[in-house]
């Protein structure tokens, strides 16, 4: 027995060996060798791309659409900005309305001793959200409305806030913040950001309510708006709603609008139904949209955006034109005169724009890898963008703006 075990391990390693080489020529026609990393093509990718449907992304009501009565009140206020370095207004409503200042504090001055660059007369705004009660603090952004040169290191006085009414609901006042600078010296400037508009954080306080301001519940009904009108997503928000509350929770009335009738078990509760609904995800549709910015050759394409086969020729026009000062000497001892003259030159140049077919497309991914590939610019897809809405071949709005 202790002289068989060796020789039955010495058969069973040349069984192995032999099933190893069977083996391996079905290995090496299957692609796949020793140590060899997989190989994936081009074409798989693109075939993977081309089954993967669009993503389309899930959001919380929360942030697509807003309770019906829930809503912010814009305020407005003239107001004085104090403690500039010599780049306040210089002349102007922010004369007068110092001299009314210290008219208030017995102080009688003429206007027009009034030469102070110290002082700016400003636009104040802010928004009261919805609830707000006494004592809340509001953030306010001021503007310059003179010739004010900047408003670094002011300090706005009390300003009186009022709506629309013409009522005071707040009123502000404090230190500013320009979030840059701007510095002058010897006929030099340094600015960043804009310094005749600033921000004043927590410096208004409300001093009056919205009065009757409430939840508008009738007949344990609430309506949810929609920040953007599409019945497609109005449509999803019932369903996602009915799947958590029940099938008779919530219809769509309209494109904006989904009317919520509320539980009997949240009666009691109702701010804890509100908060629920809140969380539920919807997927928001959109309608197919080219968004276009000249200016600034920006080009944003929405993701429902269909292109049909359309064959497209782009070249580009070059005119330069240059001029050149010529001096035409005359001879030595000859009457004539040096003249200057101008010799203009005119060059024209046309860019070869080659015919391409612009598949009908089933993303917009693709139609964006069909522009790079041809190499166009953003001013480039702009014109063949437009071109194509115009041959009727863009399934999509068109915006400039």
């Amino acid at each position: 027995m202790e002289h068989r075990a060796p020789l039955i391990r010495l058969v069973f390693l040349l069984i192995l060996v032999g099933l190893i080489a069977s083996l391996s020529p079905r290995v090496l026609a299957d692609g796949l060798e020793a140590g060899a990393q997989p190989q994936v093509t081009i074409a798989a990718v693109e075939q993977h791309y081309e089954a993967a449907p669009l993503a389309q992304p899930t959001v919380r009501l929360k942030d697509i659409a807003r309770f019906d009565g829930v809503r912010e009140n814009q305020l407005t206020g003239l107001g004085l900005v104090v403690g500039l370095d010599g780049t306040g207004d210089s002349r102007g409503l922010s004369i007068r309305m110092v001299t009314n200042m210290l008219t208030r504090f017995g102080v009688d001055i003429d206007p027009a001793d009034m030469r102070t660059r110290n002082v700016a007369a400003v636009m104040v705004t802010a928004n009261l959200p919805a609830f707000a009660r006494a004592g809340d603090r509001l953030d306010v952004t001021v503007s310059s409305i003179g010739d004010a040169k900047s408003l670094q290191g002011g300090f706005l006085l009390q300003t009186p806030l009022r709506g629309a009414d013409n009522q005071v609901y707040a009123v502000a006042q404090g230190p500013l913040s320009i979030g840059g600078f701007n510095v002058r010296g010897g006929g030099s400037q340094s600015q960043s950001n804009h310094p005749t508009i600033a921000r004043g954080p927590g410096i208004a306080i409300v001093e009056r309510e919205i009065w009757g301001e409430a939840l508008p519940i009738e007949d344990g009904q609430l309506n949810l708006v929609l920040h953007s009108g599409d019945f497609t997503t109005a449509y999803r928000t019932a369903e996602e709603i009915n799947k958590r509350f029940g099938s008779d929770t919530a219809y769509a009335r309209d494109s904006t609008s989904v009317t919520l009738n509320i539980p009997a078990a949240y009666r009691q509760n109702v701010i804890g139904f509100l908060a629920e609904v809140e969380e539920i995800e919807v997927a928001p549709d959109t309608a197919g949209r080219v968004v276009i910015n000249e200016r600034t050759g920006t080009v944003v394409i929405g993701q429902s955006v269909r292109v049909a086969t359309v064959a497209v020729a782009h070249g580009n026009l070059k005119v330069s034109i240059s001029e050149e000062a010529r001096v035409s000497q005359p001879p030595p001892f000859s009457n004539g005169e040096t003249v200057v003259t101008t010799a203009t030159t005119l060059e024209v140049e046309e860019e070869g724009g080659q015919l391409m077919v612009l598949p009908g497309t089933a993303t917009i991914g693709d139609l964006v890898n069909v522009l790079n590939t041809v190499g166009a610019t953003p001013r480039d897809i702009i014109a063949i963008l437009q071109a194509i809405k115009e041959a009727g071949a863009l399934y999509g709005e068109l915006e400039i703006i």
